[in-house]
Parts: structure tokens; C-alpha cells; sequence
């Protein structure tokens, strides 16, 4: 693998990543929560790819306890209108540019902000759903998330005045608060468990949204991986695949990544930064 110095200027790695492209007319984009930083949105991992807090809430413990499901929401509930009002970055533009010249095929986003298609992309698979869908556990029913920010508020008031850190996923902050006195409503149509439409740790990808990505794969001929560490195997076996099928691989990303080995040019750069300039 041919890695750029950690103190290599913008523009000899815009020129790196530029000369990488060129050849490459239907690139296949990865990108994880180092696009979305410069958004607000905290991430998970530091440069060695460990975690900086603690793991996020398993789908089990989600769905079996009442006392985590309840501090789930109450945090959710002061962190998510940092995800609403959260616009995109020099990263998502640039990408939602290169898509509209024709030279990205898909955008396969292991984050669930929606900001790739605030930006203006189209060719967006959301590899672990949406924060912004709510869906309900034993009928299917969708309802936006926001009206979900209302029901929670109504039958929450004491909660409204809360303020919290910012943290991954539209999660803040809470230590120290009772949770047990916060109520989450039901479903309407059937009062089943409400959930935000995003794959939790311990949960698959649906296999039709996996199937998508594998065709979308193999219909192009790179793959760049944009801010991700990889260290999630829901994104980093769509890597695997491209190495095995002798893809060339480039990766943007502050830090270590799963994928160092299988990559023909790594940049430890700022993935807006670089990526606007590189398709300027």
C-alpha cells in the first residue's frame, strides 16, 4: 500500500486522490462518521479505531429491558434536533457533485443522518437505515421522526428544558438522570415497540438492502472509502469483496482503518477538505 506522510500538504494529497480517480469512470463510495464530524456529529472511534465511550445500546437490550429502552429515547429526545438542524459539509457536497458528473455509481453511507441526500446525492444506499423513520416493531408502521420529537415532548414536559453534550447518532449525554419516570409512547395503530429505523449493534442489515450494495459492487470497477474506520463488518466486508474481485481501493480516513491492507493508497487526510479539492 502507498501511504502519504501523516504532515503531507492538501495539495499534494488532492493530487494523489485526483490522479487515483481519473482512470476509474464508475467508483463505488463507502463512507462512515469522519464525513459527518465536520457536521457536528460526534463519532465513535479515535485513530486507532477504539471506541471513545461506551458501545452504543444492542438491539436485545433495546427491545428486552424497559429501563434502557426509556433512557434510549430520553436521550434521543435531547440529542436528535442536533441531527435535524446538522447541514452537510464540504464532504457531502463534493460527493453529491462527483455524482452528478456521472463518475459515482453508488454511495453506500454506514451513517444514518440523511446528510448525503441533504447535500444533493441520489445514488445513496443507507447501509444501517435512517435516524430520521420510526417504525414499529410488531405492525411495520412508519412515522417521521419529528413527530415522534412531539410525542415524546407531550408526554415528557419536564424533560424539555434538558440540555446535554452532543454525542454519536443523535445520542446526548444524560449520566446521572432517573429515567424511570420517562415515558415512550406506543405505536398508534397496534401499541407495539416504537424504534428508529437504523440497524443497532447486535441487529443485521436487511439482506434485500445488502443484496442492493452487492450489485452495486460489482457494477463498478473502484471503491473509495470516505472517513471510516471500517472496524464494523457490515461496512468493511463490501472492501473484502472489492479486494477479492481486484478492485483497486483508496481510503480517506484520519486514523487506522480494517481495510490498510487491501488498500492501494491510503491518505490520513481531512475528507472534506481533500475531496473538495480534488474534484474541483
Amino acid at each position: 500500500m502507498s501511504a502519504a506522510p501523516k504532515n503531507a500538504s492538501l495539495h499534494e494529497d488532492a493530487d494523489r486522490l485526483r490522479e487515483w480517480l481519473h482512470p476509474h469512470r464508475r467508483v463505488f463510495v463507502l463512507t462512515g462518521a469522519g464525513c459527518s464530524t465536520d457536521s457536528g456529529i460526534p463519532d465513535y472511534r479515535d485513530g486507532d479505531g477504539q471506541w471513545k465511550r461506551t458501545p452504543p445500546v444492542t438491539y436485545q437490550a433495546f427491545t428486552i429491558d424497559p429501563q434502557i429502552n426509556a433512557r434510549y429515547w430520553a436521550r434521543s429526545f435531547i440529542g436528535w434536533p442536533r441531527i435535524a438542524q446538522a447541514r452537510p459539509n464540504a464532504a457531502h457536497l463534493a460527493l453529491a457533485s462527483w455524482e452528478q458528473q456521472g463518475r459515482l455509481t453508488t454511495l453506500l453511507t454506514q451513517n444514518v443522518d440523511g446528510l448525503h441526500q441533504r447535500a444533493g446525492s441520489r445514488q445513496v444506499i443507507d447501509l444501517h437505515g435512517r435516524l430520521d423513520d420510526v417504525v414499529c416493531l410488531a405492525c411495520g408502521d412508519r412515522q417521521p421522526r419529528a413527530a415522534m420529537q412531539e410525542q415524546l415532548a407531550a408526554l415528557n414536559p419536564g424533560w424539555l428544558d434538558l440540555d446535554a453534550a452532543t454525542a454519536p447518532d443523535g445520542d446526548a449525554d444524560l449520566d446521572g438522570h432517573d429515567f424511570s419516570t420517562f415515558r415512550v409512547p406506543q405505536c398508534a395503530r397496534c401499541a407495539g415497540m416504537l424504534k428508529p429505523d437504523v440497524v443497532f449493534f447486535g441487529e443485521n442489515v436487511p439482506r434485500p438492502r445488502y443484496l442492493q450494495a452487492q450489485e452495486a459492487l460489482q457494477a463498478s470497477d473502484a471503491v473509495l472509502v470516505v472517513g471510516s474506520s471500517l472496524m464494523v463488518y457490515s461496512g468493511f466486508r463490501f472492501v473484502r469483496s472489492a479486494h477479492e474481485a481486484g478492485m483497486p481501493i483508496a481510503i480517506v480516513n484520519r486514523g487506522r482503518t480494517r481495510a490498510d491492507d487491501l488498500a492501494g493508497m491510503k491518505l490520513q487526510a481531512d475528507a472534506g477538505a481533500v475531496l473538495a479539492a480534488a474534484m474541483a
